[in-house]
């Protein structure tokens, strides 16, 4: 399959409509361009379980694989509350509930830009 060369933003926009096809909830795109050398963009929702993270991570990557995009780096997978996706110039953090909470990403990063997704995304 030939690599094709999506922009983050582009990239933000696949991953969010696969977490939102597998129903992530309360999805939220920070743009941290401007903010860290980590990412340009942050995607960050909540599963209402550790298998839905596990889907969760699986679409995402897939969607993005199949769009020529690197099998990206994850951090606990096996742990299953908090996994971390990382495709470089996109990081999606999906969290249980209460971990979503606990660790408040969106405080910590509350001076990025908040996305508006509402097209990208079913009501």
């Amino acid at each position: 399959m030939p690599t094709t060369q999506l922009t983050p933003a582009e990239m933000a926009e696949i991953a969010v409509r696969a977490l939102d096809s597998k129903k992530a909830q309360d999805i939220k795109v920070l743009k941290t361009r401007d903010l860290t050398v980590l990412a340009d963009y942050f995607i960050i929702c909540t599963a209402t379980s550790t298998t839905q993270i596990k889907t969760l991570a699986d679409e995402a990557e897939k969607a993005l694989r199949d769009r020529g995009e690197d099998i990206p780096r994850t951090e606990g997978y096996r742990s299953g509350g908090w996994v971390l996706v990382d495709f470089g110039a996109v990081v999606i953090h999906l969290f249980l509930k209460d971990l979503r909470e606990f660790y408040n990403l969106e405080r910590l990063w509350g001076d990025a830009e908040t996305v508006d997704i509402k097209e990208w995304v079913t009501e």
